[in-house]
């Protein structure tokens, strides 16, 4: 059948399906492809699949199953074909190259294998291009010349030098490549699935003993996966996904991808959160000395890769986070409210609402009521321009809930007291005001040049909740995304940092 049958040639096959094979078992159907019929197509052929005759059989290809009816679905049994192993499809090159006469190299099928990402369909016609191509023996270099592939060995070198800091040497590289016939967004693209094979390596060694993998892959891949951390790793990892979505719709690829590679060489350069703090904490009150960034490449060692020990390449956050002692004094935590429900002030009405997980009574409080007055079963509260009045009846039935007690709540027109998220901010601007003032963090400002203070925590409060580690994971991936639109410092969910502690 041909890959998109139309209604007229699923009619024919109804009305063919009908009669008993002539000279073999059974008549075989296979339509390759599937989704692409049209509704009616799958209508009319609906009929024939409830009931088919016991000589006919229906084989249904492809590779969007979700596109399929699910009431053709229901009346097919189903079969999932897994991804070919690279090892196994250059095994299967090599013996289709053996049969048909043509030599071909081990890397260079290799490279074939990895391009059709385990597809035997796709290898095989990549292998006949490179056969075609090549006008005798297979060799790695025609694959990527018919490929646009960059050379493997030179996507090791240009990962070491962004790692190891050196922008000039890394851009340098990337135009050699580009030279030779390189696609800069393939360049991209392998120099991601690199980061990938060392990500890898680093969490499963055994990995190493893949047959696909080259020599130097191998062995340079379990070098850096040994030297390189795995918040690192999955930074550069981000940054690359966006800088090849980048690429491919840029008008000019090369300068797009030399942009990403500033931004991926900036990030290498750059001390981790954990030692800015120490540096911070090792700095003299008055002295900026201490604070200054360190040189990327500048870790003992030699070559590249000596740059990628002892967090010369990892995160910061440019956020400012001093000692407990410069940040605002902060209200230590008050112990759970006895059995007798005591409310005096409006946060008492929060937490409750907190405890009864209502969470849209609990926001509107803090946003849009101005505490005038409390008193036992009596709250006099303005309301902000942002709220609505029937508030008041929805809060006044809660409390009477929550507590047994009646609670009458009034709207008056008066001043009030500000609001509990209005408090909330100033009292944050506040501690960063007087954090800026602070000379470890004048120096920290000094030495990163446009890092802002995004908030202000007790170190203790947060060694104190064994977050730690959580909260520098969550500010690597913050990093990353904010390295990518320039834009300052935020968190995974796209909202400025105000959880990370130190």
């Amino acid at each position: 059948m041909s890959a998109r049958p139309p209604l007229e040639n699923i009619r024919q096959i109804n009305d063919a399906v009908r009669y008993a094979p002539v000279s073999a078992r059974y008549k075989v159907y296979i339509i390759d492809e599937v989704h692409m019929m049209s509704g009616p197509a799958f209508n009319a052929f609906l009929k024939t699949l409830e009931e088919p005759p016991p000589h006919a059989k229906f084989i249904f290809a492809t590779t969007e199953i979700r596109k399929v009816p699910v009431t053709v679905l229901s009346r097919c049994q189903r079969f999932d074909l897994r991804r070919i192993d690279a090892a196994v499809l250059v095994a299967y090159l090599a013996r289709i190259c053996a049969a048909e006469g043509v030599a071909a190299d081990a890397e260079a099928l290799q490279a074939l294998a990895r391009a059709a990402e385990g597809s035997a369909r796709d290898a095989l016609s990549l292998t006949d291009q490179a056969i075609a191509h090549a006008a005798g023996r297979i060799t790695l270099e025609g694959v990527r010349t018919m490929l646009g592939l960059a050379d493997r060995a030179r996507i090791i070198d240009l990962f070491a030098l962004v790692m190891g800091g050196d922008l000039a040497g890394a851009l340098a590289e990337l135009r050699g490549l580009y030279d030779a016939g390189a696609d800069p967004g393939s360049v991209l693209t392998e120099l991601a699935e690199f980061t990938h094979l060392v990500t890898r390596l680093k969490i499963v060694p055994a990995a190493a003993s893949d047959s696909s993998l080259t020599q130097a892959e191998r062995v340079r891949g379990g070098e850096f996966a040994a030297q390189l951390s795995v918040r690192a790793l999955s930074r550069t990892w981000q940054m690359l996904l966006k800088a090849i979505a980048e690429v491919k719709d840029a008008n000019r690829p090369l300068p797009a991808a030399e942009m990403a590679l500033v931004r991926l060489v900036h990030a290498a350069d750059l001390p981790t959160p954990d030692d800015a703090v120490r540096m911070l904490q090792a700095a003299p009150q008055g002295g900026a000395g201490a604070a200054t960034r360190p040189a990327g490449g500048s870790i003992a060692g030699s070559g590249p890769a000596a740059a990628m020990t002892q967090g010369a390449y990892s995160r910061t956050s440019g956020a400012a986070n001093p000692s407990p002692r410069a940040a605002a004094p902060q209200t230590a935590p008050q112990p759970a409210a006895p059995a007798a429900l005591v409310i005096a002030t409006l946060e008492d009405i929060v937490a409750m609402a907190a405890r009864h997980r209502d969470i849209k009574l609990q926001t509107a409080i803090q946003r849009d009521l101005r505490l005038v007055s409390i008193k036992p079963g009596r709250l006099q509260v303005a309301l902000a321009e942002t709220g609505s009045r029937g508030i008041a009846n929805e809060l006044s039935g809660k409390l009477k809930e929550w507590t047994g007690q009646t609670w009458l709540v009034d709207m008056v027109q008066a001043e009030g007291q500000a609001t509990l998220r209005e408090q909330k901010q100033a009292a944050e601007r506040e501690r960063k005001e007087t954090a800026a003032t602070h000379p470890a963090v004048k120096a920290l400002m000094t030495a990163f040049p446009g890092a802002r203070i995004v908030d202000v925590h007790s170190r203790s409060a947060v060694e104190a909740s064994g977050h730690l580690e959580a909260a520098l994971d969550d500010m690597d991936a913050g990093l990353a995304a904010s390295l990518e639109s320039g834009e300052g410092l935020y968190d995974t969910d796209g909202d400025p940092y105000s959880d990370i502690e130190f």
